[in-house]
């Protein structure tokens, strides 16, 4: 567990005054961000965004994270991690798997590119997919080829992405390679 998985998850989310919070759909990765701050030593409480919207927040002290910085592979790796199930995209389709990251911040995007260059991961260049609809939404893909080395390094904590990213790195298809090559 890591304080560098969280830096990358508050990419989905809100830095306060005093608090950070990180909102998603599915409850039970937010249950599992609070568990992973309390287990860090912070403390965190969860909620739901309104009554009828599924929406669920959790929310912590931005002191529990201020100090910390990525100093090790490991941090890198666990940063990717949490970016990933944060704002990180995956299909569902494991015949037809893709993966991509998509931001409003470039230089945020470039970063973490860098970052999964730096892991020898191949990723696609950073493109704006319609300036017409958003001139300043912009995503890269990771290329087919590193998909199965994304899922057995990086992976996921996410619990629906999680399941994803095993049905792509155990399917035996045309584009998946051994992690050797």
């Amino acid at each position: 567990m890591s304080r560098s998985y969280l830096l990358g998850a508050l990419h989905d989310g809100t830095v306060r005054h005093r608090t950070i919070r990180i909102c998603q759909k599915e409850e039970a990765y937010i249950s599992f961000l609070k568990q992973l701050i309390e287990s860090l030593g912070g403390r965190a409480w969860t909620y739901r965004e309104g009554k009828t919207r599924d929406l669920y927040v959790v929310e912590f002290s931005r002191s529990f994270l201020e100090p910390h910085r990525l100093c090790s592979r490991r941090d890198v790796i666990d940063y990717v991690r949490g970016y990933f199930d944060a704002e990180g995209g995956i299909s569902s389709n494991a015949r037809s798997p893709y993966l991509y990251f998509a931001q409003k911040d470039r230089k945020d995007l470039e970063e973490l590119r860098g970052f999964l260059i730096g892991l020898a991961l191949e990723v696609g260049r950073i493109h704006n997919p319609s300036r017409r609809v958003d001139p300043d939404y912009w995503r890269f893909y990771l290329r087919r080829r590193s998909l199965r080395r994304f899922a057995e390094l990086v992976g996921s904590w996410h619990p629906r992405k999680s399941k994803l990213l095993n049905e792509m790195s155990e399917y035996r298809g045309s584009w998946a390679r051994p992690i050797n090559e």
